[in-house]
């Protein structure tokens, strides 16, 4: 946890605003009882009521002083806290925006919310207490010992005594709950992602009656957690029990033998008071000390993963070297040489000696049987993931060693599983361009067949699409992508099975069009279908079987020399259709 508090350099002058306020606050709370010995000893005995009224206005001012520094205290420590969480918060996201799908595989999308909400939570509820308690328990604790040595060192013998033994049971309490609250945290991931799983996939669920099979997953994932609590709880509340216990027999041992010191006149009255009222303040900043205990054990799990999260680093990022031309091609050209990837711990690879070439102004088709590889070729030219061998080269670079921000602006990508931002229609085209104007969403809408869907709805362009895009069919949702892709205006466009809930007559329209803003911006344009209807007119088929390229070539060709692609045209096609 102390590796997280590097970041609270930046508060430094309000640190230790806390620092000073929470000592002046701790002098004024150990000179209190002084005080009120001198009234006992003194003003009570003598008699001297002029003394009491003198001391006891000063008491007043001291408790109004240390009231004051505690109130700034509070303050400040929320404040360092709050603005401490806000800013780690930040640096967990922009650390995982810049993760690749590797990385985010790896943890888990369930777990980067738990690590980014509920661990960064602990960590900055524990930061107020160490600011607050854990700085001000000590210098009670020590500030305790010796005034109450001052006004009678025999006596503080029994806190000799006491207070090691309430340490001892402080630490290992501590040490046997720590690894419950680690695993309460990967149980809380567990159940995150129970719900998580339950609200994006509550139309599937309900359409199998699945409701009771996700209420019995929900409920062992919940009760897991809740027996774990319990078990971390039942430990912890074994603390408060033993401070009571210690603290209330060493209030009788301290009345017990002070009593005997006072009687044989070793001892005043008031200082007797004050010694009690001492150990009272060193056994309740024990007890702070020990509630401080009881989080860190958890926020330290919490910080644990949290340092996970930054200490893992994209394996995808900018090369350091300068990008130089290897070779003159034209702009918009694909090229993959010989490229073999596989994924992490997978035991084949998903593609294996991919060499094709896509061309500006062409289309570039992929087909092939499902988990062949097609999607994988994509997520290639996008770098989410980087090849296992080979190279694949934009504009004649390898794409490791173009800036990702430079390659991902040439691409307008249109993804298999269409995602809609709450917002209006306008806002999620204008997210592929962002200084996109009016006439520029609207061509971009028509090319993409949308403009009509898009006329009828209530506000047109700035009609209200829900989170998800809930309240748009299956094709309106592709239509909008496609949109947003093209506005862009990209040097590459690439559609992954982008046009599977459109129909027939709407597929073909949007093709032909696109086709023509293809060919007019001499873009390259790579389509990865499962419809031979919506490959037939490429430039370029490439057919993928097992990961490798099955046949390469126009319909016409491929029909003549591909076993493959014949295959698929014939489960697609009726012999009319084919002839």
């Amino acid at each position: 946890m102390m590796r997280l508090f590097r970041y609270l350099t930046s508060y430094k002058w309000p640190i230790t605003a806390i620092l000073v306020l929470v000592f002046v606050q701790s002098l004024s709370d150990l000179y209190l009882p002084t005080l009120m010995a001198d009234i006992v000893d003194v003003g009570i005995v003598h008699g001297d009521t002029f003394f009491i009224w003198k001391v006891g206005g000063f008491m007043l001012l001291v408790a109004a002083g240390g009231g004051l520094c505690a109130i700034g205290a509070s303050y400040f420590s929320s404040k360092v806290a709050m603005s401490f969480g806000r800013e780690l918060r930040a640096k967990v996201f922009n650390q995982v925006e810049h993760y690749s799908l590797q990385e985010i595989d790896q943890i888990g999308t369930a777990s980067l919310i738990t690590r980014t909400t509920n661990d960064i939570n602990q960590v900055q509820q524990v930061l107020i207490m160490i600011l607050r308690i854990m700085v001000a328990a000590p210098m009670m604790c020590i500030g305790g010992i010796i005034m109450a040595s001052s006004k009678d060192a025999k006596l503080t013998l029994v806190l000799a005594v006491v207070v090691p033994i309430l340490a001892l049971a402080i630490f290992l309490i501590a040490r046997k709950g720590m690894p419950l609250f680690k695993a309460m945290q990967k149980k809380l991931d567990k159940l995150n992602l129970v719900v998580r799983e339950g609200l994006t996939g509550i139309r599937v669920i309900r359409s199998f009656n699945r409701i009771d099979l996700e209420k019995r997953r929900f409920n062992e994932a919940n009760s897991d957690l809740t027996q774990t609590a319990i078990n971390v709880n039942r430990i912890m509340a074994a603390l408060m029990p033993i401070m009571m216990l210690t603290f209330n027999l060493s209030a009788v041992a301290i009345l017990w033998f002070g009593g005997i010191r006072v009687s044989n006149m070793d001892l005043q009255v008031g200082d007797l008071m004050a010694f009690i009222q001492y150990a009272t303040q060193i056994m309740f900043s024990l007890v702070m000390l020990s509630m401080i205990f009881v989080m860190v054990p958890r926020a330290s799990a919490s910080a644990i993963r949290i340092n996970e999260v930054l200490d893992l680093h994209s394996t995808i990022y900018d090369r350091s070297e300068p990008v130089t031309q290897t070779k003159t091609t034209t702009p918009g050209t694909v090229e993959f040489q010989d490229v073999t990837f596989s994924y992490p711990g997978a035991e084949h690879p998903a593609l294996t000696s991919i060499t094709f070439t896509a061309r500006p102004g062409q289309t570039t088709a992929i087909i092939g049987g499902t988990g062949s590889g097609k999607s994988t070729i994509l997520n290639l030219v996008e770098r989410f993931y980087d090849v296992t061998s080979g190279a694949i080269r934009v504009d004649g670079l390898d794409i490791r060693d173009l800036p990702l921000e430079q390659l991902r602006a040439k691409i307008g990508y249109v993804p298999q599983k269409v995602l809609l931002f709450s917002g209006s229609i306008a806002d999620n085209i204008r997210f592929g361009k962002e200084d996109a104007t009016d006439a520029e969403i609207e061509h971009a809408a028509i090319i993409a067949q949308a403009g009509d869907f898009i006329a009828s709805m209530k506000g047109g362009y700035e009609a209200h699409i829900s989170q998800g895009g809930t309240n748009v069919s299956g094709g309106q949702k592709q239509r909008l992508s496609i949109a947003r892709a093209i506005v862009r205006q990209p040097a590459i466009y690439m559609f992954d099975d982008s046009f599977s809930a459109l129909d027939f007559k709407t597929d073909a329209l949007l093709r032909a069009a696109l086709k023509e803003e293809v060919e007019k911006n001499q873009s390259t344009l790579i389509i990865v279908a499962q419809r031979v209807s919506t490959v037939m007119d490429a430039d370029q088929i490439i057919v993928l079987d097992e990961g490798s390229i099955a046949g390469m070539g126009t319909h016409q060709e491929l029909m003549q020399n591909c076993e493959v692609y014949q295959e698929i045209v014939r489960s697609q096609l009726t012999e009319e259709e084919i002839a």
